[in-house]
């Protein structure tokens, strides 16, 4: 009887050996062969899955953003809403293993998306989508009427914006300095400091 395969959970095995090369060798070492030993397939059986190199890229950098987007799906909202917040925008940063590996993938992504039109506009979208969390963060102070009256609310929002961007950086590059703890602290202290006193 003929082995029957699960070409979806297949592609992923494969996006997640690319992920392991990247994150050990760099991007330059994530060539077809390369991928293909590390997850244990022949070439031709991954050309059977991915017809080119930037496909399976293509692939391999939207996987990451679908897994924070199902993270954030599956968060339930019934508690302190500064608390979901501060939760939510914890979803951009590596705050956990998996979440590092995922990060670190990412940045590869987007230097290469640099000069790969096609990873660029799937880069472009991730970014857009990570600002209108904020946004989100943001209106919603405003709407519950915990933001601050002398606060300006659009830039409130690029400097939101910008620390969380900016938060993850520092975790990928100086792991040893920017802990979890600091990071959770950081937009713990950040949030606080947008809400007027009545409401801290």
């Amino acid at each position: 009887m003929p082995k029957i395969v699960d070409h979806d959970k297949q592609r992923v095995l494969v996006a997640e050996a690319a992920w392991r090369i990247i994150r050990k060798n760099g991007m330059e070492q994530a060539s077809v062969r390369n991928i293909a030993e590390e997850a244990g397939i022949s070439v031709g059986s991954m050309r059977h899955y991915f017809s080119t190199q930037s496909e399976l890229l293509l692939y391999a950098m939207n996987l990451v953003s679908e897994r924070v987007t199902s993270r954030i799906q599956s968060m339930s909202f019934d508690g302190p809403p500064m608390e979901h917040m501060k939760q939510l925008l914890l979803e951009f940063i590596p705050n956990t293993d998996e979440k590092m590996a995922e990060m670190e993938v990412w940045y590869a992504f987007t230097a290469k998306s640099k000069t790969d039109p096609a990873l660029k506009k799937l880069a472009d979208t991730v970014y857009n989508d990570i600002r209108r969390a904020v946004e989100i963060v943001i209106t919603s102070l405003v709407k519950l009427n915990i933001f601050r009256a002398d606060l300006n609310q659009d830039l409130e929002i690029e400097r939101l914006y910008a620390l969380v961007d900016g938060l993850a950086i520092h975790a990928v590059l100086r792991p040893d300095q920017m802990s979890s703890k600091l990071m959770d602290q950081t937009l713990t202290l950040h949030l606080a400091s947008l809400c007027p006193e009545s409401a801290k």
